[in-house]
Formats: C-alpha cells, sequence, structure tokens
C-alpha cells in the first residue's frame, strides 16, 4: 500500500486472506475487486481453498435486484487513523475500520 502511495496510484484493491496473505488486485483482477463497501452489505466474501491456492468467493446475502450495488463489509483491522465511511445507511459506523 505505501509503495502505491509512492507511486502516485491513488486506489488500491488488496484483500488480506489471512495474517500472511494478501491478494492484490490494484493492477490486474477481476471486476469483484469494484465491489464497494457497506456497514449493511447484501453479500459477504469467504477465502476458499482450491488445489492449495486460496481464493476469495462473494455470496450473496440475499436476493440482488437488477441496478442494485453489490456491496460487502470490508471489515478493516481497527487503526488508529479512521478510513470515513460514505455508505450512508442508517446503520453506518461512520468508518471502515
Amino acid at each position: 500500500e505505501k509503495r502505491y502511495v509512492q507511486e502516485g496510484i491513488g486506489s488500491s484493491y488488496l484483500f488480506r486472506v489471512d495474517h500472511d496473505t494478501i491478494i492484490d488486485a490494484t493492477k490486474c483482477g477481476n471486476l469483484a475487486r469494484f465491489i464497494n463497501h457497506c456497514c449493511t452489505p447484501n453479500c459477504y466474501a469467504k477465502v476458499i481453498t482450491i488445489e492449495a491456492q486460496k481464493k476469495i468467493v462473494i455470496y450473496s446475502k440475499q436476493p440482488i435486484g437488477v441496478n442494485e450495488e453489490i456491496t460487502y463489509d470490508y471489515k478493516f483491522p481497527i487503526e488508529d487513523t479512521k478510513i470515513p465511511c460514505l455508505c450512508r445507511t442508517e446503520s453506518c459506523r461512520g468508518t471502515l475500520n
């Protein structure tokens, strides 16, 4: 993440799988990397292992309508610097972490 800031890349698409593994879809990845955060999401992410390789799968929690945004809770770790949440739902926590 720090490297991308130094390179002037504004947005990064990093998904922490576990303590030792991060999947980086910043420069290459599928459309799932653009799924936004929401404090009351309609999907959830699950890490599965296929042939010894960890994959991220997005599952729907409920029916999703046409033109309805797909969202999941990023569940960022708590840090001193707070990242503001812009989901605007009634249950918004105010931050992503």
